[in-house]
């Protein structure tokens, strides 16, 4: 059996698009850009994953396995 990061890195690599992570997640991509921007603990812990390349912005594979480990 696999962990989450093991799963998440084969399907994604080291980085996470909002489109993946929306779809990890079972948001749809504008609804989580929304749940962001708010003030609560899982989305300040998602932001602190938050890598921007030019103008895309990606989050971190590892970092998004460890939180989603860290709800169950």
């Amino acid at each position: 059996m696999s962990t989450t990061h093991e799963y998440l890195q084969g399907k994604y690599g080291p980085l996470m698009s909002l489109e993946a992570l929306a779809k990890t997640l079972d948001r749809a991509p504008q609804g989580l850009r929304v749940s962001l921007n708010t003030n609560s603990d899982i989305a300040k812990a998602i932001n602190a994953s938050k890598k921007k390349i030019g103008r895309r912005i990606y989050f971190k594979t590892e970092k998004i396995a460890i939180i989603i480990d860290s709800e169950e």
